[in-house]
């Protein structure tokens, strides 16, 4: 499925059984170890009002579930990155935002085939190295082998922006997944492309 990305690079399911190698990725500072990977989960007025053991704990719980919420990536057996994907309709977020709904298109927002990836985390010192590239290709086989038709990203248009702060990259880099054979389909402004690969 995931195993064997590269000759430096694995990935694999978040399970329980990985839920340490996951709280490595995050760690304990930063964005990441605020929000857990919820942001998208959550309405507006649940995430004002969670915590970061709050959502920690949903994450904790995810990797509990029949399919997980996301992937971990290993350099050299070192856990070192993280991937959310998930099938669209789990990301209220997504499904109620204004910028995106006339990009998406309001008759496939319940289209539980199409999937999206909504979060990367890639530990300082293993950046710049193919991680980011090597979750996104695995996130496709992962969503493919589950039922998905099409896999979507929303993310940052680096090349638009010129300097971007690491803390906005957690979209994922447009270039990143031009590279990975996702082609865009529209933009919800100027520098936030919305790139779709069928598979």
């Amino acid at each position: 499925m995931a195993d064997g990305v590269g000759p430096e690079i694995t990935v694999r399911p978040l399970t329980a059984e990985l839920w340490d190698d996951a709280v490595t990725v995050f760690g304990t500072r930063g964005d990441p170890a605020s929000c857990w990977c919820q942001f998208f989960t959550l309405s507006s007025q649940d995430w004002r009002s969670s915590t970061r053991e709050c959502n920690r704990e949903r994450l904790r719980a995810q990797s509990d579930q029949a399919v997980p919420p996301g992937l971990v990536g290993y350099r050299d057996g070192e856990a070192a990155g993280w991937i959310a994907v998930a099938p669209r309709v789990a990301y209220p977020r997504i499904l109620r935002s204004r910028t995106l709904a006339p990009v998406l298109g309001a008759e496939s927002l319940d289209d539980t085939r199409i999937w999206s990836v909504t979060c990367f985390v890639v530990r300082v010192g293993f950046r710049r190295q193919g991680m980011a590239a090597a979750l996104l290709e695995a996130a496709v086989g992962f969503a493919a082998d589950l039922g998905a038709t099409s896999v979507e990203g929303y993310p940052v248009d680096v090349g638009e922006r010129g300097s971007v702060p690491a803390s906005e990259l957690y979209h994922g880099a447009a270039s990143t997944f031009a590279s990975c054979g996702f082609e865009e389909v529209g933009r919800s402004s100027a520098r936030r492309p919305v790139m779709r690969r069928l598979v």
